[in-house]
Parts: C-alpha cells; sequence; structure tokens
C-alpha cells in the first residue's frame, strides 16, 4: 500500500491536532491554548520534508536491500518527528532523514539474516523472503535496465551497497556519505572502490 502525506502526518500525536478538535482536555482543566505554534511548525516542516523527500528516500531503501521500503520510511519519518527541535535546519533534518533510513534498513537486514538462520524455508527457491525481495510497488520504481545492475549491487557487502547508492544514485559528497553512514571519508573512498570494481566484474561477466 502507497503511503501519502497525510498517512504520515495523521500517523503522528500531534498535539496540536487534537487541541484544535477540542481533545485531550481533561473535564474542568484550564482551557488550553487552541494552537501550539510549535507543534503545528514541526508538522508543516515534516509536510514539506515528506513533499521533498519521501520518494528519494523509498528508492534509497529500495536499492539498499529492504523488504519493506515503505515501512522503513514511514518509520525513519516518525523518528524525525520526534528529534525535530534539535535539528536546525531542512537541510539538517534531510541530512538526519537519510541517515535513519540507512541505519533501519541496515538493522532490518541483519535482522533477517539471523531469522534465516533459525527458520527452514523449504519453499525459499519459489517465494525468496530475504532483504533482496523489494515490495512490488518499490520494484516498479526501478527502471528496467536496472534490474540486473541493482540485482548485482543487493549482492554486495552492506558497507559498499550503502556507499555506491549514496554515491551513484542520490549524488552526494563524500562527507555527506561519511555522515550518513557514521564512517570516515577515507573508509567511503574504500568501500566505493571495492563496491565498483565487484560490480564491474558483474557485469562484464554477464557479457
Amino acid at each position: 500500500m502507497k503511503l501519502t502525506r497525510q498517512d504520515v502526518i495523521s500517523s503522528l500525536p500531534s498535539t496540536a491536532t487534537r487541541r484544535a478538535h477540542g481533545e485531550g482536555d481533561a473535564p474542568g482543566a484550564a482551557q488550553a491554548p487552541l494552537v501550539d505554534l510549535a507543534e503545528l511548525e514541526r508538522e508543516a516542516g515534516l509536510s514539506r520534508l515528506f513533499d521533498l523527500h519521501y520518494a528519494s528516500m523509498l528508492r534509497l531503501a529500495t536499492l539498499l536491500g529492504a523488504d519493506d521500503p515503505e515501512n522503513i520510511v514511514a518509520e525513519a519519518y516518525y523518528q524525525i518527528y520526534r528529534k525535530w527541535r534539535k535539528l536546525r535546519d531542512s537541510s539538517s533534518a534531510e541530512a538526519y532523514l537519510r541517515s535513519v533510513v540507512c541505519n533501519l534498513t541496515r538493522m532490518r537486514i541483519r535482522h533477517l539474516q539471523v531469522v534465516r538462520k533459525h527458520v527452514e524455508t523449504p519453499d525459499a527457491a519459489v517465494a525468496p523472503t530475504d532483504a533482496s525481495a523489494a515490495s512490488a510497488e518499490a520494484s516498479a520504481l526501478l527502471r528496467d535496465d536496472q534490474r540486473f545492475l541493482v540485482a548485482a549491487l543487493r549482492k554486495l557487502p552492506t558497507r559498499q551497497r550503502e556507499a555506491l547508492v549514496l554515491r551513484h544514485w542520490l549524488g552526494l559528497k563524500e562527507s555527506e556519505i561519511a555522515a550518513a553512514m557514521g564512517i570516515s571519508c577515507g573508509s567511503v573512498k574504500t568501500h566505493t572502490a571495492r563496491g565498483i570494481a565487484a560490480l564491474t566484474q558483474a557485469m562484464e561477466a554477464r557479457r
């Protein structure tokens, strides 16, 4: 199911929204202000962030190998909602959102790897359930001529995959990639070079 901005916004515990509808106050309690400006500003900021970056964050989660990219991105928006007042500006919010998507996807893949070690999956060859199986909707975002490359990308080690996606699909600078991945710029260069070498080898083997 495709998430919309309203789906994300309405799922958040907005005090401003509850007060605007006269909810959340105990009987006989002093009347609270109908409008919480800080909450309204946060909701407006989150709405703008959704409009600007939801599609790219969904693509990022998909390319990183998330099996449920829509839920990954929804959780990332919820986390940024909670941290909103600590963020300095919209650029900080975007960088934080990107980092959260990377971290959540990494944790999801690790979780699935652990589950696969303890659960028998006799039908796996027919219906794969690993982290490389993106949802049908998310897969539709990928162009046909990218499918082989994306399949090869998902076989790379996690750090190499993240570095390549952030660099070549999102066009980030090394410093931005380092911040998103929580590593040094030197490590970004190493993971990127190794990832490119592995993809080049895969593409040549296909010809």
